[in-house]
């Protein structure tokens, strides 16, 4: 095990290399863009539905490295679906058919994972799980209906740290007509950062090496909706709902609404929560989405910054950085309204059956090779080619116990299923809320319970922050019927390619 100094020592040395004073003051010196209305700001792409039918929308989404704006006169060379940072926002409702003619056009193979939608194992995207890597100049169609409501997101699952660093992540909203509720003033907000060299071009994604790796790597442009400090112009004093997804592969987003405002949190990964929350920051490690209810404060003409505040997730996270804008609120020139109440949103969620559950003992931790003395990440002691995948039977409840005894915090994602986080007394935690993605503590354990319905296959689990997971948090789930052999191990979709090519 490395010393907590040693560690502290590399790991400040590094962020100080890629978030240091050059950098800070390149951003200060930036002009100042004119505020614009949501719409202008941080206008999300879109993307045509060439399939007549309402219940179907069917659409071409095309990975491709393209120039893309993040600010007024500032242009990089990204990675991204169909030529922009976020890819296309993909909104349909609850029950509807979704097919996606995905085109890679990449200097190495990829395939786009769903992150959080409960559909077959022949589409999550998964290489040897689900589908083989798709080439460059290949294709494959993904063909599912989405059974939930939620915001949920989309990404590559090969060499998922730098394709994803690299900018391809995307966001998709189902809808439910049946939500019973109405803000007319919603918007999806898709958190990222990216790593930029002072000559303009993308950070090798290797930088750092196993220290690098250790701690993750995160970039230093912040991003909102592919835009980097956006300023947009917003009524005061109206009611907002803002769909929030943090894509970053490493960064925890904790947001401050700024001007004394707080979050109303109605839901998370899996849609609507139990009871409504409020909150006066608002967490979201990589991986994890949140729904909540904001409202603009301040007199016509003034404005405030909603804050990107430090979150500390481990050794050397907040030492070589600061509090950030994320985007500016410019109070525009209408009166504020007459204060109204929010809508009061409930969910009934019942709690997982707990009776007859399988216990899952599982421990993160973090070690230093003998021979090349590199740092790796071991599931249960150990390291990812050695790590033996969970089984598990349709129908069958599991409750696994977390104990992460490394000096970073790890939000683990369990593909194709939601779950119910559990408080220390093994009851369910309040509100209660379907999950895919939570964060597990730095020195600290936590507790989950899943049901397995009717899916046979390899389900991935794995660290969201994407180092993490290539550098050892990650397995498999092998779920099959009773009676029937397991499926086989998916490939170990993080090795066996080169790194991409920087500039």
């Amino acid at each position: 095990m490395p010393s907590p100094i040693r560690l502290r020592l590399v790991l400040t040395l590094l962020l100080a290399a890629t978030t240091g004073p050059g950098h800070l003051a390149a951003q200060q010196q930036a002009p100042i863009a004119p505020a614009q209305d949501w719409a202008h700001a941080m206008a999300l792409p879109t993307v045509e539905d060439t399939n007549p039918d309402p219940k179907v929308l069917e659409i071409n989404l095309t990975a491709r490295v393209g120039q893309v704006e993040i600010s007024p006169g500032r242009s990089i060379e990204a990675w991204t679906y169909n030529g922009g940072i976020p890819g296309p926002l993909i909104r349909l409702k609850v029950g509807d058919r979704l097919v996606v003619h995905f085109r890679n056009e990449l200097p190495m193979a990829s395939t786009v994972h769903w992150h959080g939608l409960q559909v077959p194992i022949q589409m999550d995207g998964v290489p040897g799980a689900s589908q083989p890597e798709v080439p460059t100049g290949g294709t494959f169609t993904y063909d599912f209906v989405v059974p939930d409501a939620g915001l949920f997101w989309y990404h590559p699952h090969v060499m998922s740290a730098a394709q994803v660093g690299y900018g391809l992540y995307g966001a998709l909203l189902v809808d439910d007509p049946a939500e019973g509720f109405s803000i007319p003033d919603e918007h999806v907000l898709v958190l990222s950062d990216i790593d930029v060299t002072d000559k303009g071009t993308l950070e090798d994604p290797e930088t750092g090496g196993s220290a690098g790796m250790a701690f993750g790597r995160e970039g230093n442009v912040l991003l909102v909706n592919g835009r980097n400090h956006p300023r947009v112009s917003v009524p005061t004093g109206v009611p907002q709902r803002w769909r929030v997804v943090n894509t970053a592969k490493s960064r925890y987003f904790e947001l401050d609404g700024g001007k004394g405002t707080r979050f109303t949190k109605i839901g998370g990964d899996g849609g609507l929560q139990e009871y409504s929350e409020s909150l006066d920051y608002l967490v979201l490690a990589p991986g994890e989405r949140a729904d909540v209810f904001y409202v603009p404060n301040g007199a016509p003409g003034t404005e405030y910054g909603v804050i990107a505040r430090l979150f500390d997730r481990g050794y050397g996270s907040t030492e070589a950085r600061q509090n950030e804008a994320l985007f500016t609120l410019v109070m525009d020139g209408t009166p504020a309204p007459a204060p109204v109440a929010l809508p009061t949103v409930t969910r009934a969620i019942a709690p997982v059956a707990q009776a007859g559950a399988t216990q899952v003992a599982m421990e993160f931790g973090i070690a230093q090779t003998s021979d090349t003395k590199a740092f790796i990440y071991t599931i249960n002691g150990k390291p990812l080619a050695e790590i033996p995948a969970l089984p598990a039977t349709v129908g069958e409840t599991q409750i696994w116990t977390v104990n992460n005894t490394t000096p970073w915090s790890h939000p683990l994602h369990l593909h194709g299923f939601f779950f119910q986080v559990l408080d220390k007394n093994g009851q369910p935690k309040r509100p209660m809320q379907w999950k895919d993605t939570v964060s597990i503590p730095y020195k600290d354990s936590l507790k989950l319970i899943v049901k397995f319905d009717d899916r046979p296959g390899a389900w991935m689990y794995h660290c969201h922050i994407l180092d993490h997971a290539e550098g050892g948090l990650m397995s498999s789930v092998l779920l099959s019927r009773p009676g029937e052999a397991p499926p086989p191990l998916p490939s170990e979709h993080a090795h066996g390619h080169d790194a991409p090519q920087t500039k």
